[in-house]
């Protein structure tokens, strides 16, 4: 009986290990791809600043390029590159939060594991 809530108690924990590494990889790839928008916006921003204020730009939609004002191509950088700060913020604390309960579910392994030996020596017996 012990032995069978032991099994089940394992599973529920196996279950909320590979949740939360599911989530923190997800957490990761977004902050990977909020940097690399904020880099972009950095290095546009700087490019811009180099050229003189009445020099034609053009815009990037698709396939398409459409002219617009150096000023307002600007602006819109510069809110790229706070929004993407503001997102890995964001996505950091997250990343903290997923790290704790990561950290608290092998506490929660390791303890089941210790109190119950029968079930490590099963776990580690079994084929991967």
């Amino acid at each position: 009986m012990a032995d069978e809530a032991n099994r089940t108690a394992f599973l529920e924990i196996q279950g909320r290990m590979i949740e939360s590494t599911g989530k923190m990889k997800q957490v990761q790839n977004q902050m990977r791809s909020k940097e690399a928008e904020k880099k972009r916006a950095y290095l546009t921003l700087e490019e811009l600043k180099q050229l003189p204020d009445d020099t034609n730009v053009y815009k990037s939609i698709g396939r398409t390029f459409v002219l617009e004002s150096k000023a307002a191509l600007m602006n819109e950088q510069e809110n790229k590159f706070k929004d993407s700060e503001a997102s890995i913020i964001s996505l950091q604390s997250s990343k903290e939060y997923l790290e704790k309960q990561i950290a608290e579910v092998e506490n929660n392994l390791r303890e089941l594991l210790q109190q119950d030996p029968g079930l490590a020596r099963q776990i580690m017996s079994m084929n991967v």
